[in-house]
């Protein structure tokens, strides 16, 4: 009957139903995590293990500034990681009773279990390589962070993923690809704001795919999500997101172009691919919030088989 009247051209005599929540109330609660501690310690996480890959590169090539400045840089990105975790957390001690745990299946266990190993790692080589001693554990220290360092910038994108929040769980696929892309544009944006010109070259072209990855990895996400990447495109979030897409193009083709024969440029370059990764972190947690709080992005997608 209604198709016939539909064919007819007449119209319906109810309107359609909009999707409406109890009171208007979200379905799911919006993450209480502090936007400055979390997105910072995805930030500085993603710095501190990409630094450390960097690190050994340079270290193995023939390049000591520039390793030794990675070096203390992923030692100072982890600490001010940890303390940022701490801060949120409330307690030191809530740190040491996740340490109590060893959950494969959890990644905040693995994640407490992964910085406890990778933390001391990352600081005995630095400070192998600023005082010069131990030169061979100083290397093995090297070669350990190293290994970690993927796994440290890339399992928030895991534990972010892991939660019911609509712009993160629905991206559970593509977010540690786009956490890794963001967390290389760090680092090889602190590889030329601290190393020598002549030894940036690995610096540049990481910049350079980094960017390109990242690009790709923030269009895959949108495409996957539907009607909730309007979180990434709208409000904060979506002024942070274009801000980052923008500071992190501008910086690798500054580094590209310029970044091998002017420290100036190279250290411009730098600072905007710190500054893009930074954007990229505080922009999703802040989708990831506007997603938690309007419940259409819980249930719509839901209701369309997205």
């Amino acid at each position: 009957m209604t198709t016939t009247r539909k064919r007819r051209g007449e119209q319906l005599m109810v309107p359609r139903a909009e999707f409406e929540s109890y009171y208007g109330r979200p379905i799911i609660h919006a993450p209480s995590w502090a936007a400055r501690d979390i997105a910072g310690y995805f930030f500085l996480g993603g710095l501190a293990g990409a630094g450390s890959v960097f690190a050994a590169g340079a270290h193995l090539t023939g390049r000591p500034r520039t390793a030794t400045a990675m070096k203390v840089s992923s030692l100072a990105a982890v600490s001010l990681s940890a303390t940022a975790l701490v801060h949120d957390l409330g307690r030191p001690s809530r740190f040491a009773n996740m340490l109590r745990v060893f959950k494969p299946t959890s990644p905040m266990s693995m994640g407490s279990w992964l910085l406890s190993v990778y933390g001391p790692a990352a600081g005995a080589a630095a400070v192998s390589a600023v005082t010069g001693r131990l030169p061979r554990a100083g290397a093995v220290a090297t070669a350990c962070a190293a290994l970690l360092g993927p796994a440290v910038a890339s399992y928030t994108a895991v534990l972010a993923a892991d939660t019911a929040v609509p712009a993160w769980h629905g991206a559970h696929r593509e977010l540690p690809y786009l956490f890794t892309a963001s967390a290389t544009a760090a680092a090889s944006g602190m590889a030329l704001l601290l190393a020598p010109p002549r030894e940036s070259g690995p610096a540049r072209c990481a910049a350079v795919l980094a960017a390109t990855a990242e690009s790709a990895a923030t269009m895959a996400v949108e495409r996957r999500l539907g009607m909730v990447a309007e979180t990434w495109r709208e409000g904060r979030a979506g002024t942070l997101l274009r801000t980052a897409r923008a500071l992190t193009l501008a910086g690798a083709a500054t580094a590209a172009l310029a970044g091998g024969r002017s420290r100036p440029a190279a250290a411009v370059g730098g600072l905007a691919l710190l500054a893009g990764s930074a954007c990229t972190r505080f922009g999703m947690f802040a989708a990831g919030v506007a997603s938690a709080e309007d419940p259409k992005y819980t249930v719509l997608p839901q209701k369309n088989g997205e």
